[in-house]
């Protein structure tokens, strides 16, 4: 049987930030960079935006800037939390990385927080960004050096640590994740419904889908669970 040697397909990637100027300039660095090897599926420059782009084009891998308008206020997060997990062409989760001036701990543990798979700043140089894509679209998690201490300090734990936290948080869903931090909190199911705006039949079914993904067996063993990796 002869080897495959047909090209891998490239990477699907939608950029959202405010700055329609700062867009071009990545596109266009992406395009000499990387040619052919990743593919600008949509744009956004704001919450609302985002969230409609991402959800009519399924990318592999979202840049996004930290500090947007419009949503709830919250920037980058509210993108995350608005992003219920999406299947892109190869059946794989929408991966976030974030892309942004700011190398503020408290940014950086915030989108973390709410499922961003990676951190660099906008000092990164065009080859660097690409590889750090590619590297995100295959499941890795990617920070620039000196952010990657703002994670391990805020997790607690060591890098083997987070990598297993990783995997663990990457068979949940977006909406699971945020499911699944509001019962560690005590949220009853009527109380993460109204946070959320989903039903309590939806809440109920996210739950179970948690448990069974984490191979727990309650809402205490989850509770703990959460707590010990200080994701509440």
């Amino acid at each position: 049987m002869t080897a495959d040697t047909s090209p891998a397909r490239p990477v699907r990637v939608v950029i959202v930030d405010d700055h329609k100027m700062f867009r071009t300039g990545v596109k266009a660095e992406l395009s000499e960079v990387a040619p052919g090897r990743l593919e600008i599926v949509g744009e956004a420059p704001g919450v609302d935006e985002a969230i409609k782009v991402v959800r009519a084009t399924h990318p592999d891998v979202v840049l996004l800037d930290v500090h947007l308008p419009g949503g709830n206020g919250r920037g980058g997060v509210d993108v995350l939390h608005g992003c219920v997990a999406q299947e892109s062409l190869t059946g794989q989760p929408v991966r976030f990385l974030a892309l942004s001036v700011s190398d503020a701990a408290d940014d950086v543990i915030a989108v973390i927080r709410a499922g961003a798979r990676g951190y660099v700043t906008k000092s990164i140089t065009g080859s660097d960004l690409a590889t750090a894509i590619r590297r995100v679209a295959d499941g890795d998690a990617v920070f620039s050096p000196r952010l990657a201490g703002f994670v391990l300090d805020a997790f607690g734990a060591s890098a083997g640590e987070i990598a297993e936290i990783d995997e663990e948080l990457d068979r949940l869903s977006l909406r699971e994740r945020e499911v699944m931090r509001l019962i560690a909190r005590g949220y009853q199911y009527k109380e993460v419904a109204k946070e959320l705006f989903i039903s309590i039949k939806t809440v109920e079914t996210h739950v179970s889908s948690v448990l069974r993904k984490l191979q727990l067996s309650s809402r205490h063993e989850l509770t703990t669970w959460a707590m010990g990796r200080k994701l509440v």
